[in-house]
């Protein structure tokens, strides 16, 4: 029995002895972090996966200093949901009211920002945060993404909001403390509609370069509505390489992780709102300069529900014990290019908006493998995308 006791406290000791490395390892000197987050942006619509109609450069810059992700998928797809399981760390039905759209957000579910600002880090967000939804409702005194900085505004056209996202991230980084590390999230209102129509056109794009899904229609009228979409990721992307020369530009680049992705599908039939590939699949790279090898691609499955523990282990921050994360950190996989194990992710949906008689939901889960995706709908008798019934 003595010896059981004496090899049981060893075991303990040498586990431990590991997690303090691994905090250590990280937290001695940790990283900024910088989330940018584009709505409603499928997957492969990035010029780093071989899109012609999209011209990205800084995510391209991003995805050569890092990792490069074809697998990567929302945890539903739609905006407040998806935003809320990434702040998290969980599955949409894990998150009661924040697991569906344009509800609440109650304060119990802890979200890394403010877990990160307990460890001494300052937090903001510019554009779109968490939403939409009512988070005041819920008791928090905040967005839940962190402080606003969305003072700064310049001219546009129309579908463009005239939020001046990178002037934003400047005005934080001016106002932030020598040696305080940060976290900021920018989250841009591109692409989501409406679209000014026929901009990608008269931004000399051919409509012969889009690759329309197989789910649209061929037609030109498509083809130039794509291109407007288009358009917006490029706007999204022309403030990203501006805060990235910004932090380059004050020597803060390298030690920066910085993450850019998109929180569900493109605003197009049989995508967002949907759990169709297109709805679900996102563009994501990673990169941290100082600390991962750029220039890979990795095929493995990664939830955006896997950045909040991935945030937390970067910084040497615990996760909380009372509401544990269900996503899987992805810093092995950055760092050691250790393949994730994962064999399926998940993706949810419950309802999207107030479109369908009653408000009724169409409430349904997916299990996507490497090479399949299963839907299972709850309530199939119900018209998917809205009813002829009137209110």
């Amino acid at each position: 029995m003595t010896r059981v006791l004496s090899l049981l406290s060893l075991l303990i000791m040498t586990c431990c002895q590991g997690i303090s490395r691994s905090e250590m390892s990280f937290a001695k000197n940790p990283p900024n972090i910088l989330i940018a987050i584009s709505d409603d942006q499928s997957y492969p619509y990035s010029s780093a996966y071989g899109s012609q109609a999209v011209q990205t450069p800084a995510f391209d810059r991003l995805a050569r200093m890092g990792v490069l992700f074809t697998n990567a998928f929302v945890a539903s797809p739609g905006c407040s949901p998806s935003r809320a399981a990434l702040l998290t760390g969980r599955h949409t039905w894990q998150l009661s009211h924040a697991g569906t759209h344009a509800s609440s957000f109650p304060s119990h579910y802890m979200v890394f920002p403010d877990l990160l600002e307990k460890a001494g880090y300052r937090v903001g967000y510019t554009g779109k945060g968490w939403g939409p939804g009512n988070w005041e409702i819920s008791g928090r005194t905040r967005n839940p993404a962190g402080v606003e900085y969305n003072q700064r505004t310049l001219e546009t056209h129309p579908g463009i909001r005239n939020r001046d996202y990178a002037s934003n991230f400047q005005d934080f980084l001016e106002t932030n403390r020598a040696n305080q590390p940060f976290y900021f999230w920018y989250g841009a209102h591109e692409p989501h509609r409406a679209f000014e129509e026929g901009a990608g056109v008269r931004s000399n794009k051919g409509t012969a370069l889009v690759a329309v899904p197989p789910f649209l229609p061929d037609t030109e009228e498509v083809r130039s509505d794509l291109l407007d979409y288009a358009v917006e990721i490029e706007w999204f992307d022309r403030h990203l390489g501006k805060m990235l020369d910004l932090l380059k530009k004050r020597g803060e680049l390298e030690n920066t992780l910085v993450v850019v992705t998109s929180d569900n599908g493109m605003a197009f039939p049989r995508a967002k709102a949907n759990l169709y590939e297109y709805g679900i699949h996102v563009p994501l790279a990673i990169a941290w300069p100082s600390r991962v090898t750029g220039g890979r691609v990795a095929h493995d499955l990664v939830s955006l529900i896997d950045l909040a523990p991935t945030f937390l282990e970067a910084a040497g921050v615990a996760q909380p014990s009372s509401l544990p994360m269900s996503g899987h950190s992805l810093m092995g996989l950055l760092t050691s290019e250790e393949r994730h194990s994962r064999t399926m992710v998940f993706a949810a949906r419950e309802r999207h908006s107030s479109s369908r008689y009653e408000n009724l939901g169409y409430p349904g889960r997916v299990i996507r493998t490497r090479d399949h995706l299963y839907i299972r709908n709850f309530a199939p008798r119900r018209w998917p995308a809205g009813a002829p019934q009137k209110f």
